[in-house]
């Protein structure tokens, strides 16, 4: 079971810490490669498999101008961690007072003293410390100074471009939902309980559920996805709606989806709605009318992308 800690206070049993350090917002291709390192080398020492994160972002300290939105809440994240073996996840606090900490004073105080570290896995270009100064030179020195082992990792490369939680926020926010697919190996979903609508989907014989846009996620633009629904683990085929429903006159921006081939009542539960791939952008119809047709040509074109990725994509 995975083991969380909160702060650096009292523990001082871990067997042979082998940890790496970062977000992890997204737990795409280059995580998970990542992470299977640090689990393999913990498991072959008989040690313990860590992760040193952080919360809130170092960004939301350092730049808080920056609206940054992000890939996974931190329960989604917890649970990829578990589910990639990891023994511990630690987070540290992260305030301006931290941010202040010197290169060395972190690899002395935090990595040494405090978690003890016997090997240590980060990307190549791992920056640490006040401003960022400290190298993975700095830190492959500091690790011999202070008896820890520091193993550069280089990052994954696909399609001529490294694999980063950035590089896929931006494919996201372009609806480049497949392409973003390949880079997380799975596909983008975001999670929210369902809430009344104003049931003009229903009306119109495509009845939906409906869910909140959650403030610190990246969401796609607006339009229409050939989707899939997750709830009481089952999987559903689904074409789900971003918008404010401009046809009926704006309103409040939501994720509105109608599961293909099934009839449930999912108000009050919680669902995963996954978005598979873009069918087509936001539009005003001239009447409802017009707008259901479109939908009907929507869900035929739907379920040629759906036929196109499986479910189960891990």
């Amino acid at each position: 079971m995975l083991k969380v800690t909160c702060g650096l206070s009292g523990e001082r049993t871990r067997v042979y810490p082998v940890a790496t350090i970062g977000n992890f917002d997204g737990h795409h291709l280059g995580h998970r490669a990542l992470l299977q390192t640090v689990v393999e080398t913990a498991r072959k020492a008989q040690g313990t498999a860590l992760v040193l994160t952080f919360e809130p972002h170092p960004v939301k300290i350092l730049a808080p101008h920056v609206d940054l939105k992000f890939l996974t809440t931190v329960e989604e994240k917890l649970a990829h961690f578990e589910t990639s073996g990891i023994d511990e996840v630690v987070f540290l606090e992260f305030t301006p007072t931290f941010a202040a900490m010197s290169p060395d004073q972190f690899a002395e105080d935090i990595l040494h003293r405090s978690l003890t570290l016997a090997e240590l896995f980060v990307g190549n270009h791992f920056a640490f410390g006040k401003g960022r100064a400290g190298r993975i030179d700095d830190l492959v020195r500091f690790g011999r100074q202070y008896g820890f082992r520091v193993h550069p990792v280089t990052p994954v490369v696909m399609e001529g471009d490294v694999v980063s939680s950035s590089r896929i926020r931006r494919l996201i926010l372009e609806g480049k939902m497949e392409q973003a697919t390949v880079l997380l190996g799975r596909v983008y979903g975001i999670r929210g309980a369902v809430v009344h609508g104003v049931q003009q989907g229903q009306a119109m014989g495509w009845p939906t559920a409906n869910l909140r846009i959650p403030a610190d996620r990246v969401v796609p633009p607006d339009g229409v996805y050939a989707a899939r629904a997750v709830y009481g683990g089952q999987t559903f085929d689904a074409i789900a709606y971003i918008g404010t429903r401009p046809t009926f006159g704006a309103g409040e921006r939501l994720i509105e989806v109608n599961l293909l081939d099934q009839t449930s009542d999912l108000y009050g539960q919680e669902i995963t709605v996954q978005f598979v791939a873009r069918v087509r952008g936001d539009h005003i119809f001239a009447s409802a009318d017009e707008l259901s047709k479109q939908i009907a040509r929507d869900v035929e074109q739907a379920r040629i992308s759906l036929r196109r990725i499986p479910q189960g994509v891990q």
